[in-house]
């Protein structure tokens, strides 16, 4: 009898935490609309690329779910288009043939997938050739939040930091190819999008109080550099590996981002004065040519940075 209570109890306790689990998931519905416009890439905005673009911004809006939950999702290509666009999310466990198949100016492709695994994920346009519309700007983040969050402490601020190579002639896809030609490094669109120090026209930084822990969510849309991301007069107190809480790293002064990689990266900041810290590639050659992002630590900060609506700048 003992046994048989033990077992109920076992069962009970299984079924609990399945309807916990179902309780937790959702399904959150994603559409996006495939555009081609003209973008700066520059502060000033006198220096514009003909890019191809999720909604008309480079790089796409970030899509965050929990982990469990459904993505239904709906890429919309308008008759106005003159090329094919596509969605591959690397969050997702599907069929590259059918959900990632290329979509024709005029028509739309729903599919849905979950997300099973937490983690931080590039998503990107898988039309052909796909290192033409990767370099064009269609890119963007997806944030799956784990369900395990022991080892994965609060964040006070959260950043979305997403690098990509700037090619001022995306027509040449040999050039692409051969990693030849290009000119800038961007961050969230943009050279030296976040850092004043290095352009005048640089008007935001990314902001924090002295002591916060600042979490960066960090995507190498690079088409072909990896990044070896460094905090300049800071270090990494944790990088966890594709985002995920049971990949992490302690004390870390720069970590390696392969090509399409996305990672998670936590700073705290002294709490006993001011400091400033310059988020890098230290490949020199993309640092200097744009991957510089300035992490200003004051009591001044403001209290809307980094939270909501503005956990990408």
């Amino acid at each position: 009898m003992h046994t048989f209570k033990k077992a109920i109890l076992a069962i009970m306790a299984v079924a609990a935490l399945f309807s916990a689990q179902q309780v937790f998931a959702k399904t959150v519905k994603v559409t996006m609309t495939a555009k081609e416009v003209d973008l700066p890439v520059n502060n000033k905005g006198d220096e514009m690329m003909a890019a191809w673009t999720f909604d008309g911004s480079m790089p796409g809006k970030p899509v965050r779910v929990n982990e469990g939950d459904t993505v239904d999702f709906t890429l919309i290509n308008p008759a106005t288009n003159k090329n094919s666009h596509a969605m591959d999310f690397h969050a997702a466990q599907v069929d590259v043939l059918n959900e990632f198949a290329p979509v024709k100016p005029g028509d739309s492709k729903h599919f849905i997938f979950k997300a099973n695994s937490p983690g931080v994920f590039m998503y990107h346009c898988g039309a052909g050739p796909m290192v033409q519309h990767i370099a064009k700007g269609m890119y963007g983040v997806i944030i799956v939040d784990p369900k395990d969050k022991k080892n994965y402490p609060k964040a006070d601020r959260e950043y979305v930091l997403i690098q990509s190579q700037y090619f001022p002639d995306t027509e040449n896809v040999n050039a692409l190819l051969e990693n030849t030609g290009w000119k800038g490094s961007l961050i969230n669109g943009k050279k030296f999008h976040y850092d004043p120090v290095h352009e005048p026209n640089a008007t935001q930084v990314l902001q924090s109080k002295p002591g916060e822990r600042v979490r960066i969510f960090f995507v190498n849309a690079n088409i072909n550099n990896p990044v070896a991301l460094h905090p300049i007069a800071g270090i990494w107190d944790r990088v966890y590996i594709g985002g995920n809480p049971k990949n992490v790293l302690y004390g870390i002064q720069t970590y390696n981002v392969a090509v399409a990689e996305g990672d998670t990266f936590d700073i705290v900041s002294p709490k006993d004065r001011p400091t400033n810290v310059a988020i890098v590639d230290h490949a020199m050659g993309a640092a200097l040519r744009g991957a510089i992002t300035v992490l200003m630590n004051k009591p001044d900060a403001d209290p809307k940075a980094g939270r909501g609506e503005l956990v990408i700048q």
